[in-house]
């Protein structure tokens, strides 16, 4: 930490903070601020330093850098401007803000009535009803990191798409349980680069694992409230940093190591990544990041009730993708676990909201889709879309343009249906097995556009589904009713936080949502 606490101008890119050996650089976006502070903090995040004030602006981005800085400088931003909820400004210097394209968080999220922008004996949309409390002390903080060092890394496998086998995993379940990973790395991703997690993979014949969600993210207030985590991670808080509970380590090279070591084994690293609404929920939802940067510029927002957000998602809010502000954030996630951590791939969730134009409609010129393929680093990987959203006209199949290949749903259903018996099954099988030319060829696609998949998280496990054929029970706060009595599974485009798995038992798996009769069983 410096001695002399005085901000230079800096400059405004790269967004985020970035260490130069001789100090640290902060930009971040803000298109509606009046004033952007640095908060620093000690080491543990507990305490505040100093506040300065980011002295310069070029365009919409706020910059400043600060001499003899390093990496491990814990810091935060307050941003002042108007309460405004009718005009979908949302400022609230009380509450400390992440920076959304921080690389490694420090401290915990804490559930307190002092994480949210406004008094909640007023309600969200009272243009005086900001609230005074200081959030820091219930919010983790970012942390600055050492730029990642390119060069000597393990060649990346490079497996051609017709070659590719893909095995979801989640971290924390895969390695939680395995008995020949030292229990100290078990539930982490230095876990997953272990030589038995490793030799488990390539006995399986996978070329590919595809990681939920592992970005930092925090348990929706319903759950906490109840005792439980937030298992799968599609609540996401802070899209460029690992999620904290999964890494063994204080390090910053915990992940890139890992992906070595998979690629020197010969396989793959795609990530999960959710690109399309945050941690913030609605507009009664806690004040920890883009809420308070610029929600106006983050965010879709009702045209005609800009104090009401727009929900694709079945999360509350939505990203607004064809905006710069939300753009510039995705790209510089999809780089950082590209270009610093080394992943060779991305499953998109939710996808389609991608595709949505300034007023909402799906087209085909995105401009989130458009800069990605412009990029040669990011074009290059394999790009996997979920191709819908939330709602009935977001459903997408066959909708993206190459190199995007696409999870097909059609597929999942009709190999389920066939090897269930179900009468007639067999055509569909036949064509989903050659390709579903029926879906991509007519828009020129190759066989290879359709990732096909019988299982997924959405859903069954792979050993529940081929096993078991009748809930017995509901799990853990679930009602029988409310598990699918079919092997054929509701459409994917079901919300899954009613599937939010309260269990943080190692290696759950989902199984704790419910308990299955086993057809082998009952004979």
């Amino acid at each position: 930490m410096p001695h002399a606490l005085a901000l230079d101008a800096g400059a405004p890119a790269p967004l985020g903070s970035r260490w130069d050996g001789g100090g640290v650089n902060f930009a971040v976006y803000s298109r509606h601020a009046a004033r952007v502070e640095l908060c620093l903090f000690d080491a543990s995040g507990r305490q505040e330093r100093a506040r300065l004030t980011l002295p310069a602006r070029t365009g919409d981005v706020w910059h400043g850098y600060l001499p003899g800085a390093a990496p491990g400088t814990v810091y935060g931003y307050r941003v002042h401007g108007c309460y405004a909820p009718h005009r979908g400004e949302r400022f609230n210097p009380h509450k400390l803000l992440l920076d959304p394209c921080a690389c490694a968080l420090t401290g915990d999220f804490v559930w307190h009535d002092a994480v949210y922008g406004y008094r909640r004996d007023r309600g969200a949309d009272d243009p005086n009803a900001r609230d005074p409390r200081d959030s820091a002390p219930y919010v983790p903080k970012s942390r600055v990191v050492a730029p990642a060092v390119r060069g000597a890394r393990p060649p990346k496998p490079g497996t051609p798409w017709r070659d590719t086998v893909i095995y979801e995993l989640h971290v924390r379940g895969f390695t939680r349980r395995h008995p020949d990973v030292p229990a100290p790395l078990r539930g982490t991703v230095a876990g997953l680069g272990t030589r038995a997690a490793i030799a488990h993979l390539r006995e399986l014949g996978v070329s590919a694992i595809e990681l939920l969600p592992t970005a930092a993210f925090i348990d929706e207030t319903e759950l906490a409230r109840r005792g439980r985590r937030n298992y799968w991670g599609y609540n996401p808080l802070a899209p460029c940093a690992p999620h904290p509970r999964y890494l063994a380590h204080d390090g910053d090279d915990e992940f890139a190591g890992t992906v070595d070591r998979l690629h020197e084994a010969g396989i793959e690293v795609i990530v999960d990544v959710v690109l399309n609404h945050t941690a913030e929920r609605d507009a009664r939802g806690p004040t920890l990041c883009l809420r308070g940067l610029d929600n106006a510029s983050y965010y879709r927002l009702d045209p005609e009730r800009p104090a009401r957000y727009v929900d694709y998602t079945g999360c509350g809010n939505t990203l607004d993708l064809s905006r710069p502000a939300a753009i510039a954030l995705a790209l510089a996630t999809l780089r950082h676990w590209a270009c610093d951590i080394g992943v060779d791939g991305f499953r998109f969730d939710l996808a389609t909201t991608m595709l949505r134009d300034a007023d909402g409609r799906v087209g085909n010129e995105a401009p989130l889709v458009a800069a990605i393929l412009a990029d040669a680093e990011l074009a290059s990987l394999k790009l996997i879309a979920e191709p819908w959203d939330a709602t009935l006209s977001g459903y997408r199949l066959g909708g993206f343009a190459p190199p995007f290949a696409e999870w097909n749903d059609r597929y999942r259903d009709g190999m389920r249906r066939f090897w269930r018996g179900d009468r007639g099954a067999a055509g569909e099988c036949a064509t989903r097995f050659a390709g579903s030319s029926d879906v991509f060829a007519r828009a020129g696609r190759a066989p290879s556009a359709s990732v096909n998949f019988v299982t997924a998280h959405d859903g069954f496990t792979l050993a529940d589904l081929t096993s078991y054929a009748a809930p017995r029970g509901g799990g853990p706060g679930r009602r029988p009713a409310d598990v699918t009595k079919s092997p054929c599974a509701a459409p994917t485009r079901a919300r899954r936080t009613t599937r939010a798995c309260g269990c943080d038992a190692g290696g759950c798996a989902h199984r704790c949502s419910a308990r299955w009769r086993c057809r082998t069983a009952r004979r």
